[in-house]
């Protein structure tokens, strides 16, 4: 496998705006998944794709290659993340790649163990795919839809009706934090699901998707408690 982790980052978040450079335990958001991939030993280059020079600078600061510059044209509040990684595969296509890996800086929890063990997940499967998931803790027995009128339907119709957890069916949902794939398979599709995906599995803790200032706060606790070490005294050279 010859993977490129390729981390998109815009600069016009809405909801909370400039969350990429946000401090979380001493460092911008961004560079917690810089060091993540940078760490994995499965990952042979890492590169930023971003329209905001701050953004750019930030990341080349500490160590990611940010090899060009994304057209404002996709980096719109309505820009599928997909359209962003097309660009980015086109740009590096010389690279002989054969497997790309999309790593949100959103995502701050997830390590660079969960970077290998994915990839080693894909590839023992024999798959094109693997997205990280989070199991939830209902079983789909138990999900439901509302309608306009507030009554409910079943979120999947069909299956029995289960009183206790344990006896009803597991189920996940995409935790945001990777995704990997094989170069073709992906180049040719415009999302990374289908039949043969694999699901490489993460705790809720972890699985955590900075969104608000209350996500940013409750990552910044969860790393005080799991004892993430602070970082140097000073910034790396050129980040200030």
């Amino acid at each position: 496998m010859k993977i490129l982790a390729v981390i998109p980052a815009r600069g016009g978040s809405k909801g909370l705006p400039g969350k990429n450079l946000r401090p979380l335990a001493g460092r911008p958001l961004l560079a917690w998944t810089i060091e993540a991939a940078s760490q994995a030993r499965t990952v042979d280059r890492v590169i930023l794709t971003s329209d905001d020079p701050a953004i750019m600078e930030t990341a080349r600061a500490w160590g990611c290659e940010v090899p060009f510059q994304r057209p404002a044209e996709l980096a719109e509040d309505t820009t599928p993340t997909q359209a962003a990684l097309h660009h980015a595969m086109d740009m590096m296509a010389g690279g002989d790649f054969s497997h790309v890996l999309v790593l949100q800086p959103t995502s701050p929890l997830r390590t660079a163990a969960d970077i290998d063990a994915a990839a080693e997940v894909l590839q023992a499967a024999q798959a094109p795919a693997c997205v990280s998931v989070c199991r939830l803790d209902k079983p789909l027995e138990w999900l439901y839809t509302q309608d306009a009128t507030g009554r409910l339907r079943p979120a999947c119709p069909g299956p029995a009706p289960v009183s206790r957890r344990q006896d009803g069916t597991p189920v996940c949902t995409p935790n945001g934090a990777l995704y990997l794939a094989r170069w073709a398979w992906i180049r040719a599709r415009d999302d990374f699901f289908g039949p043969d995906v694999i699901g490489y599995p993460m705790s809720a803790e972890r699985s955590l998707d900075i969104d608000t200032l209350a996500d940013l706060e409750r990552a910044e606790a969860l790393m005080a408690q799991a004892g993430v070490p602070a970082p140097p005294p000073r910034a790396p050279e050129g980040l200030a």
